[in-house]
């Protein structure tokens, strides 16, 4: 018996939830995205179906790109409330797993356990979700998160895949240093200029060098990272949303500070009352401006009184954050968003 992490991450889960609900679409391209119409402007993709991605449909794309590139997609507007219930019902199977249970997002969790053969497991989880809620999933074993996690994009779609530490290099050691799970675009560009492009380059890297460019903390674990190290606890707390977040891209740019103000105030009452409808209170509230430029600056404050439910409260920061942002001039606003950070206790 050996401590095992398995990371169960649910295929293209959206898309999928979506296709539930319309089982005449499955084996059909699907885009969802804002309201489903990509003839609007201005409007993206939050997520594709396997065969939409194979025409080169993203997330984050516009919705009119998406059309151009597979003009037979179906398109769908996004329903955050289903994606939700759908999620809880796929980490309720989990659960009833003898595993300690870490629920990672809607559409990923670790589970961690004893066990001599985590290869059966995986395969009875990967049924239980499958005949549980109709979704397909993806199942990672490793030895820790890190190995676990990239074994699971080994085995997507709907596969299995097992990678250790004693397995990692000759699976990752040639892969670039970007696709090491937590390794963004600004390290990645810093890497390169230290000539660091392989997972085995780094992870050969001398330790000073990588501490003066990095951190004593970021250095050490870029190291052992790339190396194949990673965490083996699980952290069974119940997961939270820490925030909430709305937004609006416009149809047209707005000019007057005026009219970007009624938008910022319907958001953040929208916001406020989805947030407070699911016993939640607010602690930070932020607004986001995009210009016509693209320069998306964000500001935040923390309300002095304390964890809030008022509506007015609510409204009244997200106006006063925005103050803090340049709008004179008339300086075209492209898209405005809100985002409330939320109190971690019980109201």
């Amino acid at each position: 018996m050996s401590w095992w992490l398995l990371h169960v991450d649910l295929d293209q889960f959206i898309a999928a939830v979506e296709i539930l609900r319309r089982p005449e679409l499955r084996g059909r391209p699907v885009v969802v995205g804002g309201d489903g119409d990509p003839t609007r402007a201005r409007q993206v993709v939050a997520t594709a179906s396997y065969e939409a991605r194979a025409f080169g449909v993203r997330s984050g794309i516009p919705l009119r790109v998406a059309a151009r590139r597979c003009p037979e997609a179906v398109f769908l507007p996004s329903d955050p409330p289903a994606y939700r219930a759908a999620s809880a019902d796929v980490m309720a199977t989990l659960a009833r797993f003898p595993v300690q249970l870490q629920v990672y997002g809607w559409d990923e969790a670790f589970l961690g356990t004893e066990t001599g053969d985590p290869m059966a497991l995986a395969v009875d989880v990967r049924r239980a979700v499958l005949d549980g809620t109709g979704l397909s999933c993806a199942v990672g074993v490793g030895d820790n998160k890190l190995t676990a996690k990239h074994a699971a994009r080994f085995a997507k779609p709907g596969g299995i895949h097992q990678l250790t530490a004693a397995t990692w290099m000759a699976a990752m050691g040639a892969k670039p240093a970007a696709e090491l799970w937590g390794v963004g675009p600004k390290t990645t560009k810093k890497l390169t200029a230290l000539g660091l492009h392989t997972i085995a380059d780094l992870a050969g890297a001398d330790l000073a060098t990588l501490t003066e460019h990095f951190g004593a903390n970021a250095g050490g674990w870029l190291q052992l990272s790339a190396r194949g190290t990673g965490e083996t606890t699980v952290d069974t707390t119940p997961w939270i949303a820490r925030s909430r977040s709305r937004e609006t891209t416009f149809a047209a740019d707005l000019t007057d500070r005026a009219s970007v103000a009624q938008q910022v105030a319907a958001l953040a009452r929208a916001l406020g009352a989805d947030v407070i409808g699911d016993g939640r209170r607010v602690t930070h509230v932020a607004v986001k401006v995009r210009f016509s430029s693209f320069y998306t600056p964000t500001r935040v404050m923390k309300l002095r009184a304390g964890p809030t439910t008022d509506l007015d409260e609510i409204e009244r920061a997200a106006l006063t954050v925005l103050d803090k942002f340049d709008l004179d001039g008339g300086r075209p606003v492209r898209l405005v968003g809100v985002r409330t950070d939320l109190a971690m206790e019980d109201p």
